[in-house]
């Protein structure tokens, strides 16, 4: 879709031009840390008045402050701010609050239907001195599912209430119909209304924290202090450009498994290379868009975050973050394919394009440098919902976001059972078992699944699910077909898989579930088994301290046929067999090649596809490590 000419009218009751001020270092930091204590003030606010467990417990909010240009001084997910303006025509002025949840009017700004975003211009003494911004997930937007991210989609129509930027306050009045309106289209209309206002109240937040600056400092100051911070920004980030990227273009692809319609996998390539001061960051070659709804609109300014954010993170964590380099980096997506799809593509399972993304900047980033060259295994959000009317005539409805293995690191083992969003928790299990008709079974990391390496990638979360009431679920989840690759001699990890035991354990039902699925029954009694993938490990397994792997037995995260393969003989209690782990590594090393290749993709695509039941429909064999059949006959036994 083209991009529209910013039309939007910021109408201000002092035109008087700001002076720019030379600020000392220690004003600088001050106002720094400031901004960043209210963007984390933001959050606590959101977290206490929010309603739905996306929300409040798991942190599916992201908050930010800008500049008066809409540039992110302090914030978590890059900037909203232009691609607002690019889609809003019409006046900006003080008191005004706005609303949107339209990928395609914001230029990806808000990446599918259930975001719901404020958008709020700061005025101090009649002059526009930043923007405070928020967005969360709503647990419903509407749609033809509960949840409103239908994985056989094919338009964003399908996936419920889309509002274009639109004023939900006008000069500070709240333009009620309009609210009632949107709450009108959605299955949880008090969830909504409590998240929304407790978005709102955190953009409130951050505006009285900008005008106390303004007060302590002085406008001018405040506004030069902002700038200062985004150039100290630039100058940091540039140089870890100069030092860290090529000018030698390094290309990577992956694949998103399928897009829930039987089709795939489909294809993400990137390509990276340096032009003087720039990064070019080119996605030619990236396969065209998905007729279901894996396609990710892709803003160009929330990709420079996502690449800045894992440069600083691998590079140089002591940088500040905020959209100061983003004048440094030329990205380029071709329009039509799976990351810039044309309007109306359906968008609500983007979350697995997401985590291709952040294992090809690994790739992408580690070639040139193997010391800072981590694995696969973001590779995914996973999302888990369930909903239904219960026996007392109640409707209940959750959304969940899952964990995985997250991959080694050249510093480290990749944690187990981990969010690929750093500030993301889990939702306790007592609280799901307060609010939905739901016992957890079993809450456990997979021992075995991480990839095998000097460092190990994280193991997978197995989450079962006991359902006490009938209902209906939805599964959301990737990297069933692929594996998350291994480096530097590292093994991949194991792929995720999901299975319904019909009745509970002991009834020998079990059924086997694709990895995004929507409308499937459930009954009182049935439990769901949702395990998820592997980190990918780094470096020679053989290598490992073996008295690492003893311990390792000993917690339950990998088993004594699993340390076999770090060639490391030891038995149940983690006692290693010296002499006979000695004798099996040489032989091992033996046959390991003596030019190890940079990642290990496990089995190609054609040998998996050959493998599956059915090309068509994608039903891949079930990995090694988790064999249903064995723990019904534990069981039983």
């Amino acid at each position: 879709m083209a991009k529209s000419k910013t039309t939007a009218q910021i109408i201000q009751t002092n035109n008087k031009p700001f002076k720019k001020v030379k600020v000392d270092a220690i004003t600088l930091d001050i106002v720094e840390s400031a901004l960043r204590n209210a963007r984390y003030e933001m959050d606590a606010t959101v977290f206490r008045t929010a309603m739905s467990p996306g929300i409040r417990e798991q942190h599916d909010a992201f908050p930010l402050i800008a500049d008066r240009n809409g540039k992110m001084v302090v914030g978590q997910f890059g900037s909203f701010i232009s691609g607002f303006l690019e889609g809003y025509d019409g006046t900006i002025e003080e008191g005004d609050v706005f609303f949107t949840n339209d990928p395609y009017k914001v230029q990806g700004a808000v990446s599918h239907a259930n975001d719901w975003l404020i958008v709020l211009p700061i005025f101090y003494t009649g002059r526009l001195v930043g923007w405070s911004c928020h967005f969360g997930h709503m647990t419903d937007n509407g749609g033809k599912v509960p949840g409103s991210m239908p994985t056989d989609a094919t338009t964003i129509f399908e996936e419920g209430l889309v509002t274009p930027p639109t004023k939900l306050y006008k000069k500070g009045v709240l333009q009620e119909t309009l609210l009632e309106l949107m709450l009108n289209q959605v299955r949880l209309p008090t969830w909504n209304r409590s998240d929304l206002n407790a978005i709102l109240a955190a953009c409130r937040v951050a505006e009285k924290r900008v005008k106390e600056m303004c007060d302590r400092f002085g406008v001018d100051t405040y506004v030069s202090a902002t700038q200062a911070a985004l150039d100290r920004n630039l100058r940091a980030v540039g140089g870890l450009i100069q030092q860290a990227i090529g000018e030698d273009p390094v290309s990577f692809e992956d694949y998103i498994d399928d897009d829930g319609r039987g089709y795939g996998p489909y294809k993400i390539k990137c390509t990276m290379w340096r032009e003087g001061k720039k990064v070019i960051l080119d996605w030619e070659g990236t396969d065209p868009q998905a007729v279901g709804s894996i396609n990710f609109y892709l803003n160009e300014n929330m990709l420079k975050m996502f690449w800045g954010v894992y440069m600083i993170m691998v590079f140089d964590p002591e940088i500040l973050f905020n959209d100061g380099f983003y004048d440094l980096i030329d990205v380029r997506i071709p329009q039509g394919t799976l990351l810039k799809p044309n309007f109306p593509a359906a968008l609500s399972c983007r979350t697995h394009a997401l985590g291709r993304i952040f294992d090809t900047f690994a790739a992408l980033l580690g070639q040139k440098n193997p010391d800072f060259l981590a694995a696969a295994g973001f590779s995914s959000s996973p999302h888990f919902m369930y909903s239904g009317t219960d026996s007392r005539g109640e409707w209940y409805q959750l959304y969940q976001i899952g964990f995985g293995g997250i991959p080694a690191r050249p510093h480290g083992d990749g944690p187990d059972g981990h969010s690929m969003w750093p500030s993301f928790t889990n939702v306790p299990q007592e609280y799901l078992e307060a609010y939905f008709p739901l016992r957890i079974e079993k809450h456990e990391t997979v021992a075995d699944t991480g990839g095998a390496g000097f460092y190990r990638g994280g193991n997978a979360l197995r989450v079962d699910y006991g359902f006490l009431e009938d209902g209906e679920i939805s599964i959301h989840d990737d990297r069933w077909l692929t594996y998350p690759w291994g480096v530097t001699g590292g093994e991949p990890g194991e792929r995720s898989i999901k299975v319904m035991y019909r009745g509970g354990y002991d009834t020998g039902i079990v059924e086997y579930h694709l990895s995004k699925c929507d409308n499937v029954k459930v009954k009182a009694g049935d439990i769901l088994a949702f395990i998820t993938w592997g980190g990918g490990g780094v470096g020679n397994p053989l290598e490992r301290p073996a008295e690492t792997v003893g311990l390792e037995i000993r917690r339950g995260l990998v088993t004594p046929d699993g340390a076999l393969r770090y060639g490391v003989v030891a038995n149940k209690a983690g006692k290693v067999d010296e002499a006979a782990t000695k004798k099996l590594r040489k032989q091992m090393q033996a046959k390991r090649p003596k030019k190890t290749p940079v990642f290990d993709m496990g089995p190609d695509l054609k040998t998996i596809l050959d493998n599956c039941e059915e090309e068509t429909h994608l039903e891949a064999p079930r990995p090694p490590i988790f064999q249903p059949e064995n723990e019904l006959k534990q069981a039983a036994e």
